[in-house]
């Protein structure tokens, strides 16, 4: 197959007969390029002049969008809007904030189009994070790193009669989606008590579903709180000052979800005050987290850069799932990580 990628509008064309114009917005590493331009024949690959590298970078608008029946990866909402032919996008990140309007759910509606998202590529590395964070406040590993870079003394007693199991706590989950259930599985060996907050319970959840009306006696409840909640209408500052105030000054907030859902200002001011145990965050608002911020030097607080999402394998894992959805597309069948 000829694979010429120019972008601004190059056309990289397979060999079948009847071919759909599919436009990438992003840009990818050179194996995540030939997998995706091997992988999209028979159709028409058309690259955005509007792409970026960076999976949460708002592009510009672009007549290749505009254009096209399928589109992956993050157009412009306008462009969603405007294009007649538009059957399906494909969103490169599990969130879905921007498209989540009146205009562009009325837009897809109108045409019978779907967006879905790349929620399954993050499952795993999400969950695997959100592990890391409770494991590492547990066993107390920011103190020992801490002390390691200075002064290296010797805190053993105090180090361990401050460390706990994770073994048989309670763990409550704000949101079920790909992450939560990922994160319900992992944590199975450990028997912890799971509560599950979930948009639409359906009853295969691993603990007792609540309900959002329950939330206060679910926080009061945990040792864990943690979220991977995109950010959506409801959601947005869900974790609010009430919900942060129910929870025991033993007990650990963690969120690999988005920094909106979080009442930061709430946060800040419960961790400076020593009301709960600390705070595991790698999705902050905003986003990059200001190096003056004082969230930075909360006490009890620890920062990743919205890393959970990350592998090395990433763009290739994005690649692999669109063409995935691509030959259900084709088939017409169900999409997965359908959000619209």
């Amino acid at each position: 197959m000829d694979a010429r990628l120019r972008p601004g509008g190059a056309r990289v064309s397979g060999a079948a007969m009847d071919r759909r114009v599919i436009a990438c917005t992003m840009v990818f590493p050179e194996e995540a390029a030939r997998v995706l331009a091997e992988g999209v024949a028979p159709h028409e690959l058309v690259l955005s002049g509007a792409r970026s590298a960076e999976n949460l970078a708002e592009v510009g608008r672009d007549p290749a969008v505009q254009g096209a029946d399928v589109v992956f990866g993050q157009p412009h909402p306008e462009d969603v809007c405007a294009a007649p032919r538009l059957r399906w996008v494909h969103l490169s990140t599990a969130g879905y904030a921007r498209y989540d309007v009146a205009a562009v759910r009325a837009a897809l509606a109108a045409r019978g189009a779907v967006l879905t998202t790349s929620s399954g590529v993050y499952a795993d590395p999400c969950a695997e994070h959100a592990l890391a964070f409770l494991l590492a406040a547990s066993r107390r590993l920011p103190e020992c790193l801490e002390n390691q870079r200075g002064p290296r003394g010797w805190p053993d007693a105090a180090v361990r009669s401050r460390s706990a199991l994770l073994r048989g706590r309670r763990v409550l989950l704000l949101g079920f989606g790909a992450i939560g259930r990922r994160l319900a599985a992992l944590l199975a060996p450990f028997e912890v008590e799971l509560r599950v907050l979930r948009a639409r319970p359906r009853g295969d959840e691993p603990g007792r579903a609540v309900a959002r009306e329950e939330l206060a006696d679910a926080f009061a409840w945990a040792d864990h709180v943690v979220s991977s909640l995109p950010e959506a209408e409801g959601t947005r500052r869900l974790v609010s000052a009430a919900l942060l105030a129910r929870m025991r000054p033993g007990a650990w907030f963690f969120n690999v979800g988005r920094g909106a859902t979080v009442d930061q200002a709430a946060l800040l001011e419960a961790l400076e005050a020593r009301r709960l145990a600390g705070a595991y965050l790698d999705v902050t608002d905003p986003e990059p987290l200001p190096p003056d911020h004082p969230l930075w030097r909360a006490p009890g607080c620890f920062i990743t850069p919205h890393t959970a999402g990350g592998r090395r394998e990433e763009p290739v894992a994005q690649v692999e799932h669109f063409l995935a959805n691509l030959r259900r597309f084709e088939r017409g069948e169900p999409l997965v990580d359908r959000v619209i």
